[in-house]
């Protein structure tokens, strides 16, 4: 064998899958340190808006803040999109949210054709964790992590990173009670149907929310709203541990009107948290 995974992407059929949508280049990498990294720097040499960069392996993988994302050849699904789309700053949080619905819709659909017409088990429940986390009960399966350009009124580009973890049996000690794979939760998929499913959901999600008038934008981010607090437990009526300087305790009360997470104290402040993230509190 030449060192291309027994999971191999087949780029042809991918770009004619997708050629009805705002995907206009896909490429591909068998390593790379990291395809967000690439994809900031083709950026601004000026890549064009829907390119795709995918790799095999990421030797420098990245997850939100200092985290790292392990990301074993062959093992699991490491994308990364370049937008470049009509928005202010200010509207940009609604992307990556939006790429955390995709990546819920595209694994529960690969889970669905997995265990069509088998008996093996309940569907897999796919929760979301603001702002940038797919958990399958309390393991992580996968992230999202989106950084951009931006000038004082418009964005120049955005790129947003998802990474899932798919064929991976075991984890590193680290990592061993706090992540699962697909392959763990008894998911028998490929990267390339995973892949297929996960940008044409991001490409609705990204028409919806870059829509040409400012009331269809913000009726797609009410919309994206609503749908992202019945489809997390972690939205509404969640206890929560937020930060770690000055941290604090409470319960989550949903999204405000730019997408940000609201937690209401113990001592009844409701708060807004505007970076990092949050986990369950004891």
């Amino acid at each position: 064998m030449s060192g291309v995974p027994a999971d191999a992407f087949d780029l042809q059929a991918l770009r004619l899958d997708l050629a009805d949508t705002c995907w206009t280049a896909i490429e591909h990498f068998n390593e790379i340190a990291s395809t967000n990294t690439h994809a900031m720097r083709a950026g601004v040499d000026g890549a064009e808006h829907g390119t795709v960069y995918i790799a095999d392996a990421q030797t420098g993988g990245r997850g939100r803040g200092a985290h790292a994302w392990a990301s074993p050849a062959g093992s699991g699904l490491y994308v990364s999109m370049l937008l470049r789309p009509a928005l202010a700053p200010g509207d940009a949080l609604w992307l990556s949210l939006a790429a955390g619905v995709a990546a819920q819709a595209a694994v529960r659909s690969v889970a669905a054709d997995s265990k069509r017409g088998l008996k093996v088990g309940p569907d897999l429940r796919v929760d979301l964790r603001w702002p940038n986390d797919l958990l399958v009960g309390t393991r992580k399966l996968g992230g999202v992590l989106t950084e951009m350009q931006a000038e004082a009124t418009r964005v120049r580009f955005v790129v947003v990173g998802i990474g899932i973890n798919v064929h991976q049996q075991s984890f590193p000690a680290e990592l061993a009670t706090g992540a699962t794979s697909l392959a763990i939760e008894q998911i028998a998929t490929t990267r390339q149907r995973l892949l297929l499913a996960l940008l044409r959901a991001v490409h609705h999600e990204v028409q919806a929310l870059t829509a040409v008038t400012a009331e269809a934008r913000t009726l797609a981010q009410q919309q994206l709203r609503i749908r992202l607090e019945q489809g997390s437990s972690w939205m509404r009526g969640k206890r929560v541990h937020v930060g770690e300087e000055n941290a604090y305790v409470g319960t989550t009360e949903g999204l405000d009107a730019r997408g940000f997470l609201l937690v209401r104290t113990d001592a009844g402040e409701l708060r807004t948290v505007l970076s990092g993230g949050v986990r369950a509190a004891e």
